[in-house]
């Protein structure tokens, strides 16, 4: 039984949802027990991702994801709260994969000395540590070469990162070799040796890593995935679907692949136009361009018009050809822009949710907050911050009684959306794992 402890009130969003949206959340609250019974099969069908987040933007005439990260590093801007759902949710998914495990190795990414990303490496040591297992942090880094302790100057914890060693077909910590190596590493930077050819459980399989996954082919398992529940609920998918292009070959230095940014931006452009003049939306589309694998908020641009494309200037061809971890960008994913109309804060910032997922369970999640940016641009860029999503209840199931718009039905209908990608990306280590 899942439990939901009470938190202080929810910080309130400076905008109420109308029109299509309203008319969106209004159905996924009467049609919840279909959505569930749809979901419960799905999972039957389709193992869930061990966890994973999906950033969503909320409209105001639709609800959509537009990043879907398999290697989520944000558990310390949860709320405290959710703490007993993660718990919970750990056992289950450990359950079905290492019944017999007492032992996890973390293996996190390489930067030491990031404190927000160490905090989330702490927080999840903990929640696994409280789940009932032995967990060991090993590092792929060179330059820890023995038991290392970090000091975490947020929360005042320390952590001991220790190598991460290769004996055969499988990797240690020190004497340990664990039935889980659970993966907090996007592999931006290649697959290492030390991961190839293991014969222990990898979580998530590192061919989900950025080195090998797309974003345009995890949006097409999307497309899939939001058509589906669209028949079942009579709506339009495109309500809960960002539209896509992708350009497979580019160099934004050199403007190489530049005549197929443009002539996909207009495109695209046509068709965002086409759908709100149907749903007769006033609001000026703007496509993303972005790149077709991770960049920790790197490399990405709004474009409202091919002229944007055509006229970038030295510095922003620069900003676009870069990566996480110094990779070079050369291949685009072109994005429907969604823009968000919500907004939170003193400063009244533009927001975002974030929705959290471990197993097949939401639970919890935050705002991404950016005063210095518009509804129409990307937020996670220097000036941004964290608001844990305080539920006063659990979000998990809708309450029928409150308004589509308020607590806990805004956070079911992030719960749904953010699900939807979770399966997305389900379909797609699917589709991996049989390519062999």
């Amino acid at each position: 039984m899942w439990v939901c402890t009470m938190t202080p009130p929810v910080p309130r969003l400076a905008t109420a949802n109308m029109g299509p949206l309203l008319s969106l959340e209004t159905r996924l609250i009467e049609r919840s027990a279909d959505i569930e019974a749809w979901f419960r099969q799905q999972w039957r069908n389709t193992a869930a991702p061990f966890y994973a987040s999906a950033d969503l933007r909320n409209a105001g005439f639709k609800l959509a994801p537009v990043d879907t990260n398999l290697f989520p590093g944000g558990f310390n801007n949860l709320s405290p709260s959710f703490e007993p759902l993660c718990i919970q949710a750990f056992q289950a998914a450990m359950k079905g994969i290492c019944p017999d495990a007492r032992h996890v190795v973390l293996v996190p990414e390489n930067h030491t000395r990031n404190a927000f990303y160490l905090e989330n490496v702490g927080t999840l040591h903990s929640l696994l540590s409280k789940a009932g297992y032995h967990v060991h942090i090993g590092s792929l880094s060179p330059h820890i070469t023995a038991p290392t302790t970090i000091d975490l100057p947020v929360s005042g914890r320390q952590l001991t990162y220790e190598p991460l060693v290769r004996v055969g077909n499988t990797v240690r910590v020190g004497a340990i070799k664990p039935c889980a190596v659970l993966l907090n590493n996007d592999l931006s930077a290649g697959l290492p040796e030390i991961l190839k050819g293991l014969e222990q459980t990898v979580l998530p399989p590192t061919g989900l890593g950025w080195h090998a996954r797309l974003k345009s082919r995890h949006f097409g398992f999307y497309r899939e995935v939001s058509a589906e529940i669209a028949t079942l609920l009579d709506i339009d998918p495109w309500f809960i679907d960002p539209l896509f292009r992708n350009c497979g070959q580019i160099n934004f230095l050199k403007r190489e692949g530049e005549e197929c940014l443009i002539s996909n931006v207009e495109r695209l452009l046509a068709d965002i136009r086409q759908k709100y003049k149907e749903y007769d939306i006033d609001s000026e589309p703007f496509v993303i361009v972005k790149s077709d694998t991770g960049t920790y908020g790197m490399g990405i641009m709004t474009a409202r018009s091919v002229d944007d494309v055509r006229e970038m200037n030295r510095r922003a061809r620069t900003h676009m050809s870069s990566a996480k971890e110094g990779n070079a960008v050369t291949g685009a994913i072109l994005q429907e822009g969604v823009p968000t109309l919500e907004r939170m804060g003193d400063d009244n910032a533009t927001a975002e949710p974030v929705v959290y997922m471990i197993d097949q369970h939401v639970v919890g999640g935050f705002y991404r907050l950016n005063s210095q940016r518009g509804a129409d641009e990307n937020l996670n860029a220097p000036g941004m911050r964290f608001e844990p999503l305080a539920f006063e209840e659990c979000g998990n199931h809708p309450e029928p009684g409150a308004g589509p718009d308020e607590q806990p039905n805004r956070f079911y209908a992030y719960g749904v959306i953010a699900r939807l990608a979770a399966l997305a990306a389900s379909r797609e280590a699917q589709a991996l794992a049989s390519l062999g």
